[in-house]
């Protein structure tokens, strides 16, 4: 007997049971008939018919039809590709508010809306059943006891961030029970959590969780999407990533993944994808947006309908100039805010969702519903400022609630290190929170995220190994990734015995981690970068969900001295807020010691010259900081008085004797830590104004006051 439908409502979208049925709801604009696909466990599909439409959402309540339900849509309307229009009823769709996902893709010629082989193949229509090879939607229950869990609310100055993958933090950790390993789960096993907890992040940067695919060409080379930038369903987390199962578990695990980071007072920070989705071009599959709307959700080409604007180097850009599609946006952040209890996002070629028409358009849709949403405008927001359409660079030019990848710092202090003339300049302006990027438009130091690695490119201990790439194994001839990675091999491509070489490259991953720590801004520590994590030269691991990638924990014991140098000097960037100001420099005296609150000084303990920051042989200076010249208070108002701190820098590859200034500066100095040495200075060493300190080549010192200067 077939199932008669209720009318149900067409907000909320997507598919919410009540406790006593399930409401359904899909938005189409084009379309002439949508079926609601229904599936029992034997794989049985039983089709329902919608007639309600309000608004364009097509919606229906079924009564008895609860959590563990999986489900898809056929969506029927006109196929004229050259208009823009694909719909396909043969083909079984993902509902694009579907809170769970379960099942993967079997790359059948079933899934695509055209038939292969044809001359202009994607005009074509293929009428094959793709329901036997495509993932389904699972309705859930979104109950879940969250106890007390709040938001920790990190202010900005306080924040470091850890980058990490949910399965590859985990995979070999042999602390975790094997059936957890590589899951949100896994993630919060009281392991794991040490490991962040000891190290002092606040954060965890997660690469993507939205449910994502792994495409065919990656299928037929025996490779995965690792990294996950290929998303299909914005509210539904990645199944493949739960330890409990597929059919809607997934939801419940990431909770209380969310829930004991909460309680490690951590923040969860997800990686999103919402420039471009897994269906790509014109040749892409046929899975979910493209058969539901295709003209609505996509961007394309507006004298030829038939392709796509690929302003992602994906094949599809997702057109943020429709309403619906900026609401599922929209809806989808806060459903992770408020659901899921997540603290902020960071937005994966954040340049290309401010296109409104051609040009990056700081004032377009997409940032002023952000500016007014009383729930998204209250976590952090950080955007990856560049897309690969023209004028898509962007670093810099986000509005005021948004902090930014700051991609000039990676550059800027990777060339200071190995040597590259005439960074002087550009090395302060990094070191002192990039003011030249975002001081002159209401932001905070802040804004910058700084980092030297991140997911994309080398990690640290192949930065300085390596000068090119190696990325065989991709399959791709080694021509993908980034050629210009602005590294350095310290003398020998890769793994050496040559022990001159290798002693340099320690010492320039503790000059990378320390110059990262004592710079104003927000640190970003790449996972795995403290205990000298390798992809063996692989600077676009993205397909690599193996031993490549995953983080091999039997480093910790072969760098514990790394890792106890990074613990040191987070700890001390905790410890000292003259490295955490909320507000610039001014460069203003402070009352009292008639120094500035910062100052530029040379070799010889002098303040720099105009002409000497830009001398192209100049790779050393020294920067002090006044911990009597932060001008804005705590959280109760008080003010805050810290050490000044001193920083010789030596990027040359000789040591270099530096004088230290005045007593009008400080009187006395301790030297709390050397990158030419492993260790952190325990033993009390004293250096008074006007000694002198060599700083050995390629090396950095840090001292702290500890007699107030003269007056």
């Amino acid at each position: 007997m077939a199932r008669v439908p209720w009318p149900g409502f067409a907000f909320p979208l997507g598919a919410v049971y009540d406790g006593r049925g399930t409401n359904f709801s899909l938005y189409t604009d084009s379309a002439t008939r949508v079926e609601l696909c229904l599936f029992d466990e034997s794989g049985a599909e039983e089709r329902v018919r919608l007639t309600e439409i309000t608004a364009a959402c097509w919606h229906c309540y079924l009564p008895g039809v609860g959590p563990g339900t999986r489900y898809g849509y056929r969506v029927h309307g006109p196929f004229d590709p050259e208009r823009g229009q694909r719909f396909n009823p043969s083909k079984l769709l993902l509902d694009p508010y579907a809170k769970a996902i379960t099942g993967d893709v079997n790359w059948d010629e079933a899934v695509y809306g055209y038939r292969w082989g044809h001359a202009d193949a994607d005009l074509s229509f293929n009428d094959a059943d793709s329901s036997p090879f495509v993932p389904r939607s699972v309705v859930i229950h979104d109950e879940f006891d969250w106890g007390d869990d709040h938001h920790p609310r990190t202010p900005w100055h306080h924040t470091m961030i850890y980058e990490a993958h949910v399965r590859g933090f985990t995979k070999l950790h042999p602390g975790i029970a094997r059936k957890l390993r590589g899951t949100y789960a896994g993630l919060a096993t009281p392991d794991a959590i040490e490991h962040l907890h000891l190290l002092g992040v606040t954060a965890i940067e997660l690469l993507p969780v939205h449910h994502f695919l792994h495409d065919q060409v990656l299928a037929d080379r025996g490779l995965r999407n690792y990294w996950g930038y290929n998303s299909i369903g914005y509210f539904a987390p990645y199944s493949g990533y739960s330890a409990s199962g597929r059919n809607g578990e997934q939801v419940q695990e990431f909770k209380a993944m969310v829930k004991a980071l909460h309680e490690a007072g951590i923040e969860v920070i997800l990686d999103v994808v919402y420039n471009h989705t897994a269906e790509g071009n014109q040749m892409g599959p046929t899975l979910s947006f493209r058969g539901v709307d295709n003209d609505d959700y996509y961007r394309l080409v507006a004298d030829n309908p038939r392709y796509y604007m690929d302003y992602t180097g994906t094949g599809n850009t997702l057109n943020m100039r429709m309403p619906y599609v900026l609401h599922l946006l929209m809806d989808s952040l806060r459903y992770w805010v408020t659901e899921m209890h997540v603290d902020g996002f960071r937005f994966d070629l954040a340049s290309t969702l401010a296109r409104e028409l051609h040009d990056v358009d700081r004032l377009s849709g997409f940032f002023d519903v952000i500016q007014q949403d009383p729930v998204i405008n209250q976590v952090k927001l950080i955007a990856e400022p560049w897309d690969v359409g023209e004028g898509g660079y962007q670093v810099g030019n986000f509005p005021p609630l948004w902090s930014e990848w700051n991609g000039r710092y990676r550059d800027t202090v990777r060339d200071f290190w190995r040597g590259e003339p005439a960074s002087l300049a550009e090395f302060a302006n990094r070191l002192s929170g990039s003011p030249d990027l975002y001081q002159g438009d209401l932001r905070r130091p802040s804004a910058s995220i700084n980092f030297v690695t991140a997911h994309d490119g080398f990690t640290l201990n192949d930065l300085v190994s390596y000068n090119e790439r190696h990325n065989e194994a991709n399959g791709e001839g080694n021509r993908d990734g980034e050629s210009h990675n602005r590294s350095w091999n310290c003398g020998a491509e890769g793994e050496t015995d040559d022990q001159e070489v290798r002693q340099i490259r320690i010492r320039q991953r503790r000059n990378f981690l320390s110059t990262l720590f004592l710079s104003q801004g927000v640190p970003m520590l790449l996972g795995g970068d403290e205990m000298g994590r390798t992809q063996r030269g692989n600077n676009n691991a993205y397909c690599q969900d193996n031993e490549i990638s995953w983080y091999d924990w039997s480093l910790r014991d072969e760098n514990l001295a790394l890792l106890g140098f990074t613990r040191r000097l987070m700890d001390f960037r905790v410890a000292h807020p003259v490295l955490r100001r909320r507000r610039w420099f001014q460069g203003r005296p402070i009352r009292g010691s008639g120094v500035e609150d910062i100052v530029w000084l040379d070799c010889a303990g002098t303040e720099m010259s105009d002409h000497q920051w830009h001398e192209d042989f100049a790779r050393s200076l020294a920067v002090f900081l006044n911990g009597r010249g932060i001008s804005s208070p705590d959280s109760q108002g008080r003010h805050i008085v810290d050490q000044s701190l001193l920083m010789l820098f030596n990027a040359h590859w000789e040591p270099v004797k530096f004088t230290l200034p005045g007593e009008r500066f400080g009187r006395s100095w301790r030297k709390e830590m050397s990158t030419s040495q492993a260790e952190w200075l325990d033993d009390i060493e004293l250096v008074q104004a006007g000694e002198s300190v060599v700083v050995e080549a390629r090396s950095l010192v840090l001292l702290s006051e500890v007699d107030g200067p003269a007056g």
